[in-house]
């Protein structure tokens, strides 16, 4: 394993253990854009790899395959013509392979899905490129990775023709966690981050390596984020637009969807979704699957509730950052978030991006209690204000994340985001306990509710604050 890698241990494991297999593999590795999927299989195969290639963005077959017969050009020292079609194209590869009288070769092609372009037949060739080489004594190791997410599993890993139950394994790429960031920023980078700092770096980059390696170690952090999306020609100021466009073919759908959530930080219904775009029945299902698949959103069911108890809210850290604050931006204050401050509309981005990095880090949350061992499901839960056959009015409330034990307990989580030791006053706590009794009716359970705050830095010791029951810190969330 490369020393330069952080983390991704497990995925390490399976790549070796495939190409070390006594049979040809077909691995598909898949994850978000930026996440670091091509790096991951370059470091670990290295010099093993005999030919790579990489799919281009909205380029031609014909300028596709062109330049996939150059690379096979280039490392055999020939002159052969661009081929007509996949199909020739592929022989031409596995002509290749062969002649290298080796017992196995390794194949890497990066960005699969931009190579399937519209009547290329590049599935098909794709296809029996890899279903004949078991005619072949060579082992043929093809590894692959694409940040079209829907596309790798629907169009390959979960395919009904040619490459059905072909791929041997598929490796999802998850965003670094805040232990491995903060090892990036401070151990590889030599940024020295407090562990505040590197909370609201992840809340504005995600655990996106490619976004994290643009930070500069010599720049206060203020600063690096003026760099990065508020100067003129900043670097990541249009990565919002390239990255729905490069996953999406119809992206302003999608992002109509993405926008509706950005507004709303609890979430919203499928109904509620519906009203605000306009798309309904299986066009809404594809798009909300879609986004579910590609990590831009989190779905969270009440469980008594089923399809109608679902609610949908937007989880990417990047995505949310930029339609809060770069979409907007007019360009005219270069330093724009070192003159924020603490402002109204920081502050609410804060909470509700505090509340994302916790349900980044639910395993984190389990251990801190001590019931990672324990049987759990983890789910939201939301009801309306209404008024009961006795004429009790009830105010309705809404639970972000709940953790629902084999061990007849059940965490009822407050996730909150505080500078400091967070002070719970008496409305605050009138408000869990009502919560917690319209929980307890509407869901009929006679199990424990427990009251958890997720807070950076605990709980100030208080006239109120008794009605906690535990408490998960920053310190917490950074476990590895």
């Amino acid at each position: 394993m490369s020393e330069k890698l952080i983390g991704r241990e497990k995925e390490v494991r399976l790549l070796n253990r495939y190409f070390q297999s006594d049979k040809s593999e077909l691995i598909a590795v898949y994850g978000r854009r930026r996440v670091g999927k091509t790096y991951l299989i370059r470091e670990t195969l290295g010099d093993f790899i005999d030919f790579e290639f990489t799919g281009l963005y909205l380029e031609t077959a014909a300028v596709q395959r062109s330049l996939f017969q150059k690379e096979l050009n280039m490392r055999t020292s020939g002159n052969t013509q661009s081929p007509e079609d996949w199909f020739e194209a592929f022989d031409h590869l596995r002509d290749y392979l062969l002649s290298l009288k080796k017992d196995r070769v390794v194949v890497f092609l990066d960005e699969l899905p931009w190579l399937d372009t519209k009547n290329s037949k590049f599935l098909s060739a794709f296809s029996r490129f890899y279903n004949s080489w078991g005619r072949e004594k060579v082992l043929l190791k093809l590894f692959v990775c694409g940040s079209a997410t829907t596309w790798m599993l629907d169009k390959l890993i979960g395919d009904k023709g040619g490459l059905y139950g072909r791929t041997s394994r598929s490796i999802y790429l998850a965003p670094f966690s805040l232990h491995e960031v903060e090892y990036y920023l401070n151990d590889v980078k030599g940024m020295h981050y407090e562990r505040h700092q590197i909370l609201q770096t992840y809340m504005i980059l995600g655990g996106i390596p490619y976004y994290l390696e643009m930070l500069d170690p010599d720049l206060p952090f203020s600063v690096n984020i003026d760099t990065l999306f508020f100067e003129e020609s900043a670097p990541l100021r249009t990565e919002y637009d390239f990255l729905f466009r490069s996953l999406f073919s119809d992206s302003p759908l999608y992002r109509s969807v993405i926008e509706a959530l950005s507004n709303k930080g609890k979430g919203l219904t499928r109904e509620e979704i519906s009203s605000q775009t306009g798309l309904s029945g299986g066009l809404l299902s594809k798009t909300l699957e879609n986004l579910n698949k590609c990590d831009f959103l989190r779905v969270y069911a009440d469980p008594t509730k089923k399809e109608r108890g679902k609610v949908y809210q937007l989880t990417d850290m990047f995505t949310l950052f930029h339609l809060r604050f770069v979409a907007h931006h007019d360009g005219q204050d270069s330093a724009f978030w070192t003159h924020l401050g603490q402002s109204g509309a920081k502050n609410a981005w804060l909470g509700y991006a505090f509340e994302q990095v916790c349900l980044h880090h639910i395993p984190q949350i389990k251990h801190a209690l001590g019931i990672s061992g324990i049987l759990s499901n983890a789910y939201a839960w939301s009801c309306k204000a209404y008024v009961d056959k006795d004429g009790v009015e009830w105010k309705g409330g809404q639970i972000d994340l709940i953790i629902d034990r084999n061990d007849l307990v059940m965490n009822l989580c407050e996730m909150k985001y505080s500078p400091s030791e967070y002070v719970i006053d008496r409305k605050l706590m009138d408000t869990i306990r009502e919560r917690t009794e319209l929980f307890r009716r509407e869901q009929k359970t006679r199990k424990n509710l427990r009251c958890t705050f997720v807070t950076p830095y605990g709980i100030h010791s208080g006239k109120y604050s008794s009605i906690v029951d535990s408490c998960i810190t920053l310190d917490h969330l950074f476990h590895e």
